[in-house]
């Protein structure tokens, strides 16, 4: 699939890898919105200033990126906490399911009408393998995502024939602004590999270029999401000595 002359809207472009997701595809000749909850900086292609922390951020970007009717819809935008979860603050826990779920639930189904009217689109929700092996710690990160798993899953068979397609992706950890110095430590501790955003950024671009149905990158991780949905107490017996370790960071 060329890019060339695409309209596309990507939800947090202008964050590690977002940035550089956005950089491919402005090469490849597509016209990129970029939404971003600050003004755009330097550097970043047109953009889009929006809150998907608030069901009125939310509503207010889909109603401008329906206006705008994009070939793609990139569902990049995240956020994490680390942490015990009876830690989290609930204005924390909120936008976890904000950002994570809802908005790019929402965001779809706003630019969903112009797709089908013209039996062409993609819709391209950026995952983790955590939403596929949820992981302490980071609960309200990994049930949001396994959400947002099961909705791209959901939608994609909904749609089936309609031109429309749907893409999943499931980066595992990625060596970004947005681990605070704790999460640089626990993936130390468990050995857990981090990549490059680059790197994880070509995978996105490459997923959709080829209208990809699913895409987990990391092959451990591509076992580990298996044997979680075959036999999750083999990963629970894994995971036990990750989840003791974490706890020493906490308490």
């Amino acid at each position: 699939m060329s890019f060339e002359g695409s309209s596309i809207v990507v939800t947090g472009g202008s964050g590690d890898i977002g940035r550089l997701v956005v950089e491919e595809l402005t090469k490849a000749g597509a016209s990129v919105v970029v939404v971003r909850r600050k003004v755009p900086e330097a550097g970043i292609a047109g953009g889009d200033e929006g809150d998907l922390s608030t069901l009125e951020g939310i509503l207010a970007t889909a109603s401008r990126i329906a206006a705008i009717a994009p070939d793609i819809l990139i569902n990049l935008a995240g956020s994490q906490y680390f942490g015990p979860f009876v830690q989290q603050e609930q204005g924390d826990t909120h936008k976890a399911y904000m950002v994570n779920l809802i908005a790019p639930v929402l965001l779809s189904q706003a630019v969903l009408p112009a797709m089908q009217a013209r039996s062409a689109g993609q819709i391209v929700n950026v995952g983790s393998i955590f939403g596929s092996i949820n992981y302490p710690h980071f609960v309200t990160y990994s049930s949001a995502k396994a959400g947002l798993h099961g909705f791209s899953q959901g939608l994609r068979r909904e749609l089936h024939g309609s031109g429309v397609g749907v893409t999943y992706i499931a980066p595992r950890a990625v060596r970004t602004r947005l681990h605070h110095a704790m999460v640089r430590r626990f993936c130390e501790m468990a050995n857990m590999k981090l990549d490059e955003p680059a790197f994880v950024a070509r995978r996105i671009v490459q997923a959709i270029s080829r209208r990809k149905k699913d895409v987990y990158i990391g092959a451990a991780e591509k076992i580990f999401v298996k044997l979680n949905a075959l036999v999750p107490s083999l990963v629970d017996a894994a995971l036990a000595k990750q989840t003791i370790k974490a706890r020493e960071l906490f308490y």
